[in-house]
Formats: C-alpha cells, structure tokens, sequence
C-alpha cells in the first residue's frame, strides 16, 4: 500500500533537500578554495631557486613554512607584494658583514651584494665627494655568504709588486682570481677591491714587519737647594746637568714598503740624566735689623712689625725694597723647586718616545693634548730643562668619547673633549666612530643605496637629517633626549653604540625611515608638515 502523503512528511523531505542543497554549496565552496589557495612560488634564496608549493597566504608565512630565517639585515622581496600570489617570486638575500674602507678607516658593513664590485657600486650611485671607499677581504680563501665574487659583469685587473695583470673572469671568488693571476700572498698581505675609472681592481698589498731600535736623549732636570752660606740673591751652580739615554725598540708594519705604524715593543735607559743643581742664598728676613729697632722712636710700631714710623723716607724705601727682594727670591726658589719636580717627573715617564698605548693610557689630557705634557716643563728656569715630547701618531682607533652638551639646540654639534674615554687608547671598538660629516654621508650613500633610495630619494635624506642633526653624530636635542645623527628619541634605542657610533645610528635611521614611511621622501614630506618624523 502506497504511503499517504501528509504535511508532515513533506516538511520533512524540504527540510533533507535544503540540508542537501547547504552540503552540496559548502563542498564546492572548500573545493574551489582549495584549488585557488595552491600556490606555486619560486623562492630564490642566496641565488638558488626552487619552486615549492603552499597555501601561504603571505610571504611572512611561506617563509615560516620553508624554515627559512630572516635576520635584520636580510632583504626580502616579492613580485606580489605581502599578499602572496601563484607563480609569485619570493627572493631572499642574506646579509653579511664585509669590511669597507672610508678615508683610511675600517668600518664593518652589513650588505646583501653578491660582489665586490656592487657593493662599491652603492657607494658610487650617490656619488659624495672627496671621499674614496674600498673594499677589504681579510681572508681570500674563505668563501663569504652567498657566493661573494670580485665582480660579476667582467674582468678584474690585478695589482700587485707594481705589476698590472687582467683576468677575464670576474665572477670567481678573490683567491682563484689571484692564482689565475700567479700572485702568492704572504701571511700578513692584504687583498683591497676599488674601482678605478669603471675597472674592477683587486689590489694586493705587501705587509712586512721589521724590529727597529732608536737612541732617544733624556733631558736632565734642575734642581734648587738653599745654601746658608751664601749671600741673599746669591745662586751658584754646585753640578753641572749632563742629559741621559734611552733605547726604544719598536715593532714597524711597512705596506707595500712605506711605514704604516709602529709599536713600541721595550725600553732600555742606557745612561742615567744627570740633574743639575743650583744653589741660592737663603731668603732675606722680614723682621727690621738691630740699628733699625735700636733707634729712639717718637711713635708706636706697626701692629705687623714692620718699621718704625720715625724711619726716615730713605731708610723706609730701603727696608721696603730689601723686603720685595726677599720675595722675589723665596718666590723664585719655590717656582724652580717647582720646576724640578716636574721635571724629574716627567724624565721618568717615556715622554720622549712615541707614546705607547701604557705611556697614553696613564694620563687622558696628554692623550688628547700631545703638548699638555710639555707644559709644565715650561716654568722651569733654564732652557735646558724642558723636554720636548713628540706629537702622537694618529692612529685608525677612534676614540669613544661620548660627552655631549645639553645646552646645544637640535641639530648642532657638542663638544666631546671636556670628557675622557673610559676604555683608554687600548679600545678595541669597530665601527664608524666620531665620524666626520663627510664620512658619515658616505656611509650612509652605500646603505641607502642598497635599499633603492638613489636620486631624489637621497637628496631628500640629505635634506632630512641636514634639518636633523647637520649629519653630527653628537647632536644632541636640549629639550628632549633625542639624539644622534638620526635624532632617535630616546637615542638608547639605537642599541649599543648609539652614543659614538655613527654606523649604528645611520643604520637604525634607515631602518626607521623604511619602517614608518617606506622612503626617505615621505619622510620630508611630513617633516614639512609637523617639523619633526
């Protein structure tokens, strides 16, 4: 017998239809998600490429999936942006910290370049100058993160013992270029990239060392003793000052033949300096003599002793300029006494050599004042007493003063030589410490080039930290306690080295400027607007 047809029945399969209908729409929906969410990426990281699959829906989150870390300094980019998108490419450059040279000064760089000659290259798109940059490979025979060759677009030209020689292929790293090239370096050498007039060169310097010894004269000093038996005023020579020697014996580095520096290694006096003794007369008494006191008075002595108001005029002067003798000679006795102990002092330190980091470590004004220690030589009442002491060798340790003055306005530079270095001469600190205007925007040029900011992009970050700091690595605010060459508020937030450390506060500042605004020009955009960034 055929079911009945009733309302409840019917309720119940449009209730089965609907549920369907939903399961059947749901089903498609995940499936036609699932199809669109499969990806394929080709992720490229440190120049090797693999096409890898994923559901990612960011880069962030790929890169997580593919276990692959991404450090401060890494470059990441995407043909699709943040939002990752099939057939994307994902390029991953690791960073690493090569050696360049500004001016003289080594300075660690952090860069994603995968030569020499591009990394040299950053440097030259925003040209500044009057400054030369090179780049040092401290050991060839290490191969460097990510493949670092001399120069990918061609040949390189090798210098070495005044030999120019080309090798054509540029992309191989430094120590096959210079076996190609039939250089055998030295344990000491060192191997410098530059570009020369568009040219890739590698340039290979000879370092020597060589033990010298030097004869160096000690000045006497000058001594003064007070002899009874002589006249008041009265000085004789009892011993005649007879100057010592000194033997230094330095370790000198010679590049490519000329003298780079020299350390001093030991000293040996050879012959003791003879001090040279003065005798004085002992001072005159300011007490009146026997004939003067004896005399009848019609008045009372001064309360301080001095001579009787019935003294005539003549015998008043007289007393007056006796006393001013005196004086003058107590007053000369206690100055060349002076003068001898300082002198004394100053033969028993090795002033006359060139300092040692002992010698300039002992005394932070002779440090930053080679001529602070010959002054208190100058007092002394011979010629033959002073000592002269050489100027100090300028050496590529910048100092790590840090002092800054509050009372300056943004953007002005303070004075950092009221204060001392708390490290000494012995400061082993790398970086790009106190750095000149000049060699801070030349830093900066490479490291904004890197991220692109060329042309009017620079000239914008030019504008931006001119109206900052003036590029001065201690400018300080004195209404705030931003500070540096970026202006960071607080300064601590740069890390270690914000105080001295021009390479720290460039690159925190870039790395802000990409954060907050993306680019330099945005950047003074709304600095013209709010006067702060």
């Amino acid at each position: 017998m055929p079911r009945r047809w009733t309302p409840g029945r019917f309720a119940l399969m449009r209730r089965v239809r609907v549920l369907l209908c939903v399961a059947a729409v749901v089903l498609a929906s995940v499936g036609a998600f699932a199809v669109g969410a499969r990806k394929s990426v080709a992720l490229t990281v440190n120049g090797e490429t693999t096409i890898v699959t994923t559901y990612a829906m960011t880069v962030d989150r790929l890169l997580e999936e593919q276990n692959v870390s991404v450090k401060s300094h890494d470059a990441v980019t995407s043909t699709s942006g943040d939002i990752l998108a099939n057939h994307a490419a994902v390029t991953v450059s690791k960073a690493f910290q090569a050696t360049i040279v500004i001016n003289g000064q080594e300075v660690p760089f952090w860069t994603t370049a995968t030569s020499a000659a591009q990394l040299l290259g950053f440097f030259r798109q925003n040209e500044v100058k009057a400054s030369q940059v090179t780049v040092d490979i401290g050991n060839v025979y290490n191969q460097l993160t990510g493949g670092f060759v001399i120069n990918r677009a061609g040949p390189v030209t090798v210098i070495c013992d005044g030999k120019r020689t080309v090798v054509a292929n540029g992309k191989l790293p430094a120590a096959s270029i210079l076996d190609s090239a039939g250089v055998v370096l030295g344990k000491n050498d060192r191997v410098r990239v530059e570009l020369d007039d568009g040219m890739t060169v590698l340039r290979v310097l000879r370092v020597t060392h060589r033990t010298i010894t030097e004869t160096v004269t000690v000045p006497f000093s000058t001594t003064t003793v007070v002899d009874d038996t002589l006249e008041t005023g009265q000085s004789i020579i009892r011993q005649q000052g007879s100057n010592g020697q000194r033997r230094l014996t330095y370790d000198v580095t010679y590049v490519d033949g000329k003298e780079e520096s020299r350390t001093l290694k030991s000293q040996t006096t050879t012959a003791i300096a003879v001090d040279r003794i003065i005798a004085v007369g002992p001072a005159a008494s300011s007490t009146p003599d026997s004939k003067s006191t004896s005399a009848p008075t019609t008045g009372s002595e001064s309360a301080s002793g001095g001579s009787s108001s019935a003294e005539s005029p003549e015998e008043s002067e007289s007393t007056s300029k006796r006393s001013d003798s005196s004086e003058s000679s107590s007053s000369s006795s206690s100055s060349a006494s002076s003068s001898s102990a300082s002198s004394s002092s100053a033969t028993d330190s090795p002033s006359t050599s060139t300092g040692s980091s002992a010698t300039d470590s002992s005394s932070t004004s002779a440090t930053r004042s080679p001529s602070a220690s010959a002054s208190s030589s100058a007092t002394s009442s011979s010629p033959s007493t002073s000592t002269s002491t050489p100027s100090s060798t300028p050496t590529l340790k910048p100092s790590t003063s840090s002092s800054t003055s509050s009372s300056k306005p943004s953007g002005s530079s303070s004075s950092s030589s009221g204060s001392s270095s708390s490290s000494g001469s012995g400061s082993t600190q790398t970086g790009l410490w106190h750095p000149s205007i000049t060699a801070a925007q030349t830093y900066a040029a490479g490291a904004a080039a890197q991220l692109g900011w060329t042309g009017q992009k620079w000239t914008d970050l030019l504008w931006l930290w001119n109206h900052e700091s003036g590029w001065r690595w201690n400018a300080a605010n004195p209404y705030s306690s931003a500070y540096g060459i970026p202006q960071a508020l607080p300064g601590s937030k740069m890390g270690t080295g914000w105080k001295d450390d021009g390479a720290v506060q460039i690159s925190w500042g870039l790395s802000y400027i990409s954060q907050r605004y993306g680019n330099p020009t945005k950047a003074r955009a709304y600095w013209e607007v709010h006067k702060w960034y």
